[in-house]
């Protein structure tokens, strides 16, 4: 069975386009899960998504949901959310999320996750500021 030349084509671009965009996705995935883990308080899922860094800064799950809790408001309890513009620099991934926090008023949170020896990525800082669309990634 012959496949007409679009599909063959299609076929083979594919796989390096969903290559090219892997690490941006899953940085997406892991922020979307992190941010999920916020909205249902659930300390121990949301502490799963952070780097070695940052759970070397807080040692235990009650240290970090505290600290996101009272100093990152607009990621712990956001009410909309989008991805914007993201960059790949080696094996870490900066995605911008506009969000639209419990205040009301939009924010813009440049997360970086880093890629680990495993091959996961976890959350290693939030930078938030109170502007959309944040400054140039």
């Amino acid at each position: 069975m012959r496949l007409p030349a679009a599909v063959s084509l299609f076929l083979l671009v594919l796989p390096v386009a969903t290559w090219a965009e892997e690490p941006v996705d899953t940085a997406q995935g892991v922020i979307q899960g992190q941010i999920a883990a916020f909205l249902h308080d659930d300390a121990k899922a949301a502490y799963f998504f952070a780097s070695p860094a940052i759970r070397g800064k807080f040692p235990t799950e009650g240290a970090f949901f505290d600290m996101v809790r009272k100093g990152y408001a607009p990621v712990y309890r956001p009410g909309n959310f989008a991805f914007g513009r993201s960059r790949v620099i080696g094996d870490t991934v900066v995605q911008e999320v506009l969000i639209s926090g419990p205040d009301g008023k939009d924010w813009t949170a440049l997360y970086q996750l880093v890629k680990l020896p495993d091959g996961s990525y976890k959350i290693n800082g939030v930078h938030i500021v109170r502007a959309a669309p944040g400054p140039e990634i």
